[in-house]
């Protein structure tokens, strides 16, 4: 089988770690596991080279937007995750946010920006600070912590770096949560809440990946009803999207201890820092578990099997 890993996308560095730590979980556990990189070497070739099933780990695009799914499902190879339709959607934090909206699910009130249009009316609609970031990323590359009017300008050009369109969004404040989800459908449970307490409330690529200050509180320390409505909130917020397999579903919770839905990451981190295992372990599942359920899960959404 194979493990996709790398990929062209600007979380590639964050990708090849998570691949690598699956793989040696795979060939810990006697799988016939073999990394593929999508950046080095065609799609097609895992139809030429007898792959039976792949496992990925990639993030951002062109691996977490349904466009590798696509391939996959036209080459008949059953993958891990959610399919095409939930990717794509879960990729985009706008359309996101919009169908939560509609489901009077709760999620910060928003924006979206294009180069040209005014900067300066955005404090009045979602107040100080507000976070600028592009809506087609992950890992909070691009994203800023907008304090005044005066950075304004500057987070917008940051996050239009990635993207066409820029989200402006409202800051909760608050405490930051992560729920790991792990099944599809009515099965979807949620594993335990993580809290993360980051430097300065500052839980950017470095402090995610590299830094050693990041603190993780897992199970996060929540009043009962809390901690199971905002497990209750997170899988429904899964759901919405179609989302199969696993995820990750990131919220704030505010000062009246109110949850708010910020986004869902379909194809989440797997390296030594990552959430989901430190759930996952939480829960009594190992690294070794965990990778083997979701590689158990693989399948094709469209057309049924292979």
């Amino acid at each position: 089988m194979a493990v996709l890993l790398g990929g062209v996308s600007a979380e590639r560095e964050v990708s090849i770690r998570s691949g690598n730590g699956v793989l040696q979980a795979l060939r810990r556990r006697g799988v016939d596991a073999h990394a593929f990189d999508p950046a080095r070497q065609p799609l097609d070739d895992l139809r030429r080279e007898g792959f039976q099933r792949a496992f990925i780990a990639l993030h951002g695009r062109y691996g977490e937007d349904g466009t590798v799914q696509g391939a996959l499902e036209l080459l008949r190879i059953p993958y891990t995750g959610s399919g095409v339709m939930a990717s794509a959607v879960a990729m985009d934090k706008v359309f996101t946010k919009r169908i939560w909206g509609s489901l009077g699910l709760p999620t910060p009130a928003f924006e979206v920006v294009r180069r040209g249009q005014a900067l300066h009316a955005l404090p009045e609609r979602l107040g100080l600070p507000l976070i600028m970031k592009p809506p087609h990323e992950g890992s909070t590359i691009g994203v800023t912590k907008v304090q005044d009017c005066s950075g304004l300008a500057d987070a917008f050009e940051l996050a239009a770096r990635y993207d066409d369109q820029v989200l402006a969004e409202q800051f909760i404040v608050g405490r930051e949560l992560t729920v790991a989800i792990l099944g599809s459908g009515e099965q979807a449970r949620a594993l335990p809440v993580i809290e993360i307490q980051a430097p300065g409330g500052n839980y950017d690529y470095q402090n995610k990946y590299f830094g050693s200050e990041t603190r993780y509180l897992c199970p996060a320390p929540l009043p009962a009803a809390v901690d199971e409505e905002v497990r209750r909130i997170s899988v429904e917020a899964f759901r919405s999207l179609d989302c199969e397999g696993w995820g990750r579903v990131d919220l704030m919770l505010d000062r009246q201890e109110r949850p708010w839905l910020l986004e869902v990451n379909t194809s989440p981190g797997m390296t030594d820092h990552s959430l989901v295992p430190m759930a996952a372990k939480a829960a009594g599942m190992s690294y070794d578990e965990l990778v083997l359920a979701l590689l158990a899960g693989a399948s094709l959404k469209i057309g049924g099997a292979a």
